[in-house]
């Protein structure tokens, strides 16, 4: 585990969110395992995309609850593409979070932001040899659009200012610290390697320093 870096300038806190809706669902992954989960919905997010919080085990009244911003990806996440790791670490995620008690926050930032269009415009071109940021800068997107203000007022809305990062992406850590959210320890998630995906998991190791243990 690593702990978080020394704390940037904050910026000012962004506007208060509400939760607008509670509701138990109880969840279960093709493999079978299965728990239920609370999950909110917001009023009041900075971005006005419908992301949504899982709040997992003992989530309520945990003094720095374990926490993973996880952006949507549908190529992932629901059918299982091998050429991310997005699935199997959001699996382990929510598996992970149950046992401690804390909170998944599902985020509609599908492609680090581009949308699920340019994502496979950026795949494409990922098949002639760009590698993942390559290929968003040859559609003329940034790197990495993403904005986690919308995480940072979900955490507010639920009570949260202190969370244990689960994460390995260097980025939500500075963000959430400077948006106010006190990040108390980095916890990295598994390294999901395998042959499809192991160019896009080298390339965020070594262009955004993602906490990744690669073989060479």
């Amino acid at each position: 585990m690593t702990t978080a870096p020394t704390a940037p300038d904050a910026a000012p806190s962004p506007p208060r969110a509400a939760i607008r809706t509670r509701v138990r669902i109880p969840l279960r992954f093709p493999d079978g395992w299965a728990t239920p989960a609370d999950v909110f919905t917001f009023t009041g997010l900075a971005d006005g995309k419908e992301h949504i919080a899982l709040g997992l085990g003992a989530h309520e009244g945990a003094a720095s609850p374990l926490v993973r911003p996880h952006s949507e990806c549908l190529t992932g996440d629901v059918f299982g593409s091998a050429r991310c790791d997005c699935g199997p670490q959001l699996r382990e995620a929510v598996q992970r979070i149950a046992e401690t008690g804390g909170y998944l926050l599902y985020l509609r930032q599908e492609g680090r932001g581009i949308g699920l269009y340019a994502k496979l415009d950026a795949y494409a071109l990922q098949d002639e040899g760009l590698d993942t940021y390559a290929a968003n800068r040859a559609l003329g997107r940034l790197d990495d659009e993403r904005d986690y203000t919308a995480a940072a007022q979900m955490l507010g809305a639920l009570g949260v200012d202190a969370i244990r990062l689960l994460s390995n992406n260097p980025d939500k850590a500075e963000q959430l610290t400077v948006l106010g959210v006190t990040v108390t320890e980095r916890v990295p998630t598994g390294v999901h390697l395998s042959e499809d995906n192991v160019r896009y998991l080298r390339a965020k190791a070594e262009h955004t320093h993602h906490t990744l243990d690669l073989p060479a």
